[in-house]
């Protein structure tokens, strides 16, 4: 439950705290005092977009902090899911700088907005009375029966099934506009295709070829500096190689009187061994260079044709030749593989549909099952309201389409008396009957829910008198499993049994107090009879106060 809210420099507030009431708190206040201004604050808090009227002072920070108790609300599962550490006695507080920027902790650990917006849902409830227009909305109907029915498990279950039929689909998708694509081009792709085939491309190829090539248009002078080499070590009479195995013969000869001419006639020999090997290696390619003409002729044809087939199909490199043509090899396999492959994925449709059928109409029977039970509780409490001859029913049937909720249609029929047919509730009930069926509902799901707190702004728009009193009863019996805080225009809820506050204007800001006894009987004796307050609205108030 929220126990304290603390607010600094936020719209018409300079500085509050409220301590709240672990039961019923009402909050009443003059049109324009400021007290959706304390939910404004609270939904910012808990995850609600900043739109740049927050602060009221542009020197200095906004700062909102509210203190809970979550104990015994099994929420240990969600703080260990955003590794956060669980404390019973929950902190979280936003800063919001002169500058835009904003920054929320939970405890002492900063987090992301959507952390804090997800710890709100399971904290607080907000209900305003524009909310009443979310009867229109289907997914807020189905949802109604969800938490009614405990689906949690089943709509996880569906979900994952729609994800991959989802996935499959948008795989299927795909594929046929690869083939279809693939199909307008085929005809090329085919003659592309055996054109690259008969060209026989290896990897690099170009780069041998065109090493080859440059060496045979070479030849000549590959060959003349060749021969000179040879001649330059193997000339019989000025060779280097003749001089130096002389030079080794005569540092042998002397090298028993002088070592150091062994060391020079060893290191002599590794050099001589070198050039032999040197020699032989140019002889062999004197052999091997080739100066056929109709070889080199071979050479340039199959460059140019690679060349040629660079600039046709736009190849940066042969690289990229090579990898085009992988391309069109890939894409003519898709075509002709196409009608096996789209077979198959069409299989694992069919039987993802058939699990996600089944999965829906787990959930249609579900929601099915609490229908009776929920019309009837509706009915009852609506009677209580006043609406005497109330019939509410629900309208379910399973579809064909597959949604984010399964594949069922919901509609909530309503008349508020026996000679009109029902008929969809958001185009026949008044404002105040489409108050007093969300008060309804909001009951029965915070039976369900058990949420720690939930908060009614302004919920008995449209009703007065008995209904009213009927309706604050209701809010009242609520607060007895759980704290409500109650926002209120009509002095019939606001004599309900708890903490009352009043919220008002002083010098143009906007403040919060806690009313004594005495203080609840003047309120509300305001709330009867307007600003001049008159005896017998007094005595009225302490009638109403009990």
């Amino acid at each position: 439950m929220l126990k304290s809210l603390s607010i600094e420099n936020y719209v018409l507030i300079d500085s509050l705290r409220v301590e709240w009431d672990e039961h019923l708190n009402i909050i009443t206040g003059e049109t324009g005092a400021g007290k959706s201004i304390l939910l404004g604050a609270l939904g910012l808090l808990l995850g609600a977009k900043n739109e740049g009227q927050a602060i009221k002072d542009t020197s200095r920070n906004c700062v909102i902090e509210a203190e809970f108790d979550i104990e015994g609300h099994g929420l240990e599962q969600l703080f260990e899911a955003n590794e956060l550490d669980y404390e019973p006695h929950l902190i979280i507080r936003r800063i919001i700088t002169p500058a835009g920027k904003s920054r929320t902790f939970v405890g002492d650990m900063p987090v992301q907005l959507s952390v804090a917006k997800e710890l709100g849902a399971h904290l607080v409830d907000i209900h305003s009375q524009h909310q009443n227009l979310t009867l229109a909305s289907e997914e807020f109907r189905i949802s109604i029966l969800d938490t009614l029915a405990g689906n949690a498990e089943l709509l996880a279950a569906y979900a994952t099934l729609l994800s991959t039929l989802n996935e499959l689909r948008s795989e299927h998708r795909k594929m046929l506009e690869r083939i279809e694509h693939s199909r307008k081009d085929e005809e090329w792709l085919r003659y592309t295709v055996e054109e690259l085939r008969m060209a026989k491309l290896k990897e690099n190829e170009q780069a041998d070829t065109e090493q080859k090539l440059a060496i045979m248009e070479s030849a000549d002078r590959i060959n003349e500096a060749i021969a000179t080499l040879r001649n330059a070590l193997d000339e019989e009479e000025i060779g280097a190689l003749v001089a130096l195995k002389r030079s080794e013969r005569e540092f042998l000869a002397i090298a028993e009187s002088y070592p150091t001419g062994g060391e020079f006639a060893e290191r002599l020999h590794g050099v001589i061994e070198e050039l032999k090997d040197l020699s032989s290696t140019a002889a062999e390619e004197a052999e091997r260079i080739d100066t056929d003409p109709e070889k080199m002729q071979q050479l340039s044809d199959r460059l140019n044709a690679i060349y040629s087939l660079e600039v046709k199909h736009r190849a940066d490199s042969y690289d990229d030749l090579l990898a085009k043509s992988r391309e069109f090899e890939a894409r003519l396999a898709t075509i002709d593989n196409s009608d096996s492959e789209l077979r198959e994925l069409e299989s694992r449709i069919a039987t993802a549909e058939a699990k996600c059928r089944e999965a829906a109409q787990r959930l249609h029977e579900a929601r099915k099952a609490v229908c009776e039970e929920f019309e009837r509780r509706i009915v009852e409490m609506l009677v209580m309201l006043g609406i005497e001859d109330a019939m509410f029913s629900v309208d379910i049937e399973a579809t064909e389409q597959f949604t984010a909720l399964g594949s069922d249609s919901v509609a909530f029929l309503f008349s508020a008396n026996r000679t009109t047919k029902v008929a969809p509730i958001e185009r026949i009930a008044s404002g105040g009957e489409l108050s007093r069926v969300m008060l309804a509902m909001k009951a029965l799901l915070a039976e369900r829910v058990k949420l720690p707190t939930v908060i009614f702004d302004e919920i008995d728009t449209g009703v007065s008198g008995r209904i009213a009193d009927a309706m604050g009863d209701i809010i009242a019996r609520l607060a007895g499993s759980m704290q409500v805080i109650d926002i209120t225009h009509l002095p019939q809820v606001a004599s309900k049994q708890g903490a009352h506050f009043v919220v008002y204007k002083e010098q143009g800001l906007s403040n919060v107090r806690r009313l004594s006894r005495s203080e609840r009987v003047d309120e509300i004796a305001k709330m009867l009879s307007g600003s001049e307050i008159t005896d017998a609205a007094r005595r009225q108030a302490k009638i109403l106060l009990g």
